[in-house]
């Protein structure tokens, strides 16, 4: 089996440079070409910035609606009660609750991807932030998923909200869609994440923002891309 991936692996990599600055729809057709797994791998776009985020006024944090979505099924929790939780029923949420909810988290029970709250159920969220903290589920009403408009933001996540964090390195990466998306597709998704990660520069950052910019699938060989190619429509 080793042997079989180590010759997939090598088969993805041959013919490419990999010092060469790629025009995005170059980089997503030789990804697109070479997508060999038998699932529908995930396209990936990771930005190297000039920040340092151990620095309150140089994190980057946000969120951005992929206008053609992310290609996966997204479970969605949402802490409320009363007519806010049957607002996110109504909208899809895959689970609402409110005390019990919180219980159910605290032990590790965590079957959803992304986590909204109402702002007074946030006392009570609050005690969760041990356990959703480390794997970037918090709510936070930055990025939208602390609100009183849970049917929006529940109708948001499903739709293809990406939520981006700077990482101790200084870089952000997210999930952009699948390899079974049109090239077109592609492109304005990525489009989309780096004008949000550009327009989310910190106060704190200085000199060049973003250095570097790199497109990859699940299994395929990571490209660097030229910056014009991706901030250019």
């Amino acid at each position: 089996m080793a042997k079989k991936i180590a010759k997939r692996v090598a088969k993805s990599r041959d013919g490419l440079d990999f010092d060469k600055l790629y025009d995005l729809s170059e980089a997503i057709q030789l990804l697109k070409d070479r997508a060999t797994a038998k699932f529908d791998e995930t396209i990936e776009v990771a930005m190297n910035l000039g920040v340092d985020p151990r620095h309150a006024d140089q994190m980057v944090r946000g969120v951005v609606n992929l206008p053609n979505g992310t290609g996966r099924t997204v479970r969605v929790a949402v802490f409320a009660r009363g007519d806010k939780a049957e607002e996110a029923k109504a909208a899809g949420a895959d689970i609402v609750g409110a005390e019990e909810l919180v219980e159910i988290v605290q032990k590790g029970e965590i079957n959803f991807d992304r986590c909204i709250a109402t702002p007074d159920m946030m006392p009570l969220v609050g005690r969760l932030g041990k356990v959703l903290g480390p794997r970037g589920m918090m709510p936070n009403p930055k990025v939208g998923t602390v609100t009183v408009d849970v049917a929006g933001a529940v109708k948001a996540s499903k739709g293809g909200a990406v939520e981006f964090r700077v990482e101790k390195a200084g870089i952000v990466h997210g999930g952009v869609g699948k390899v079974s998306f049109d090239a077109k597709a592609l492109e304005e998704n990525i489009r989309a994440f780096a004008d949000a990660v550009i327009k989310a520069k910190p106060t704190g950052a200085k000199g060049n923002y973003v250095k570097r910019v790199a497109l990859t699938s699940t299994m395929g060989p990571g490209l660097k891309l030229d910056l014009a190619s991706i901030t250019v429509a």
